[in-house]
């Protein structure tokens, strides 16, 4: 008997750093996927089952997994490319750019960082100020006693030495990783990210500056300190040593 075959279906999906292709073609007991970037030669795959019902299942479970990532399926529209200098700091564009982190460079903090700080730079001085504030709130929220006794190994304890630094760069790890599991760890300290760190994240904005500006000098004062121990009511009857 000759086995099922099934139209191409064709997927996309577009954001401030992706514009990138999805194809899956089943027939039979072997579905084959392409993906790249959109422009660009794709990468095939193809994958065989032992029955055309099982490479059906997989088929399908492949699909649902790209919509539940944001995949549309159709042909791709023309990719505008976001403009960042028309735009003015608000939080929505602060998640954008934190956003931008390129991930696939763990391990090169500085080239995680680069688009952001690139995107960042494209916008006024005032955007670039304002993004400092918006995230020194963000730090500033999670500067609590709560959240210091859930950072894993050294995680803050009455009479054992606790690292202020290193509480702020497991803050700093929290805010890169995006709003929603920023908004979880802000409700549940319990969600704390352990032995885990970002210091580079303060940087973004230093950086986005010297590159606006020619200038190292970022004097910018935010509203509110997050360094530890500034949120005082978020550390009752804790005095900073």
């Amino acid at each position: 008997m000759r086995g099922l075959c099934f139209m191409k279906r064709e997927f996309f999906y577009q954001d401030d750093r992706s514009n990138k292709f999805w194809t899956i073609e089943l027939s039979g007991c072997e579905y084959v996927t392409t993906h790249g970037r959109v422009g660009a030669a794709g990468r095939e795959t193809r994958k065989q089952f032992d029955s055309e019902d099982r490479a059906r299942q997989e088929y399908e479970k492949q699909v649902a997994s790209k919509l539940k990532k944001g995949y549309i399926e159709g042909a791709p529209p023309a990719y505008q490319p976001p403009d960042w200098a028309s735009m003015s700091m608000t939080e929505d564009v602060f998640w954008r750019i934190i956003g931008l982190f390129n991930w696939k460079k763990l391990g090169d903090d500085e080239a995680v960082i680069e688009p952001a700080v690139r995107a960042l730079s494209q916008m006024s001085e005032d955007d670039i100020r304002q993004f400092e504030e918006i995230l020194a709130k963000k730090l500033y929220a999670l500067d609590t006693l709560a959240h210091a006794s859930e950072i894993g190994e050294d995680s803050y304890r009455p009479g054992k030495y606790f690292s202020v630094d290193e509480f702020l760069y497991t803050r700093a790890c929290v805010v890169a990783n995006g709003p929603e599991f920023y908004e979880k760890v802000l409700a549940d300290p319990k969600e704390m990210p352990e032995d885990a760190e970002f210091e580079v994240l303060l940087s973004v904005g230093q950086e986005a500056w010297e590159r606006k500006t020619g200038s190292d000098e970022f004097d910018h004062v935010t509203d509110v300190c997050y360094e530890t121990f500034s949120n005082t009511a978020g550390w009752p009857d804790i005095e900073a040593s």
